[in-house]
């Protein structure tokens, strides 16, 4: 069975056509992480093998919890070297934005093709079937990537290239939740800091 989590649409990021199999079970996650045990494991969604990781219940309940989690993941000092937390569309909108305001930063959506107006500075991932294209404005400062699932990572990497080509320094990336897919995965030469990760 095939592990899909809100967001990287259907493992969207590897090689197209390349099938990810895996077997996880929930007992692999944090010894007990409170915020792990409020994700709802959803079979055969979107559709027939995959397995969902659903955060929606552990937003509207735990959502200051997760916030402060993810805050955790940096120090005082790498928070302060910061101009801008850059979100990836949709859910890393929420929680980067949630994380801007939290430390007075300014806030960066990556949006997919033909949601900003123009000019924007474009770059194509790939998805498990098919192809897409995330976009930004062009602009500069140092950022904290943000998202909320990593499965394969090409979006989070597409997502770190396509803000380098618009002017931007991304210093860390953060997720929510690693599914434990993309074994020693790196972005931009070092490891994305997760609160919960899958498969350890």
């Amino acid at each position: 069975m095939k592990v899909h989590g809100d967001f990287e649409s259907a493992l969207g990021g590897g090689h197209p056509g390349h099938v990810v199999h895996v077997r996880m079970r929930q007992e692999n996650v944090g010894q007990g992480d409170p915020l792990a045990r409020l994700i709802v494991d959803v079979p055969d969604f979107p559709k027939p093998g995959i397995l969902f990781r659903d955060i929606t219940p552990l937003l509207r309940t735990h959502f200051a919890a997760v916030i402060a989690a993810l805050d955790e993941l940096f120090s005082a000092r790498e928070w302060s070297e910061a101009d801008a937390v850059a979100g990836i569309e949709s859910r890393g909108f929420i929680l980067a934005a949630a994380l801007a305001e939290k430390h007075g930063k300014g806030f960066v959506p990556i949006r997919k093709k033909g949601k900003l107006p123009p000019p924007v500075v474009g770059r194509p991932y790939a998805l498990e079937y098919g192809a897409g294209v995330l976009e930004m404005q062009r602009a500069e400062g140092k950022l904290i990537l943000v998202d909320d699932v990593l499965a394969t990572g090409g979006t989070l990497k597409a997502s770190a290239e396509l803000a380098t080509d618009a002017g931007f320094r991304v210093l860390h990336t953060a997720l929510l939740i690693d599914l434990g897919i993309a074994k020693d995965f790196r972005c931009l030469g070092a490891a994305p800091r997760a609160v919960i990760r899958y498969g350890g």
